[in-house]
């Protein structure tokens, strides 16, 4: 296991530098979901939420929270982002499962450091929107199951989750 690089050999945060890493073009995707009501979800879908177009404005949020990622996370890297894509896909309760929106983030740009954090917070500020938008009709909407799916480019090479 590699050692955790945000920790100098005294044991202090720091930010990690980067400077004479090669820039390479850089992919996180992230995705996660939330649980909801099946009613919640006919709202959703029916584009009949009082707050408005939930997943419009979901978009739009996670988009905006990857841009904003160095400003949420301490020791992240302010980067120069060519890429943040936020994609929905609704799924209907089957049995005893809840009907639940899962959120996928792609994010890429060139440079010397990746952008899974970047991915992250985009999928996670977008469900947190949803919630937002939708818990005037449904309070018991859980997120779960956010994680990095891949990430490419850069000295460590590709990662695909199991």
């Amino acid at each position: 296991m590699n050692a955790l690089t945000h920790f100098d050999a005294h044991g202090q945060a720091h930010m990690v530098d980067v400077a004479a890493k090669a820039a390479t073009h850089r992919i996180g995707i992230a995705g996660g979901r939330i649980e909801m009501l099946p009613g919640t979800l006919a709202i959703i879908e029916a584009g009949s939420a009082k707050k408005g177009d939930v997943l419009g404005i979901a978009r739009i949020a996670g988009i905006m929270a990857a841009k904003k990622t160095s400003e949420l996370i301490p020791l992240c890297h302010p980067l120069a982002l060519t890429r943040v894509a936020i994609d929905f896909e609704a799924v209907q309760a089957e049995g005893t499962r809840a009907s639940s929106i899962y959120c996928t983030a792609t994010v890429e740009t060139v440079g010397t450091t990746g952008v899974e954090m970047e991915a992250l917070t985009a999928v996670q500020v977008a469900l947190l929107t949803i919630y937002d938008m939708c818990k005037a009709v449904d309070r018991g909407m859980t997120m779960t199951d956010v994680k990095l799916l891949e990430k490419h480019g850069g000295k460590s090479g590709s990662f695909v989750a199991a």
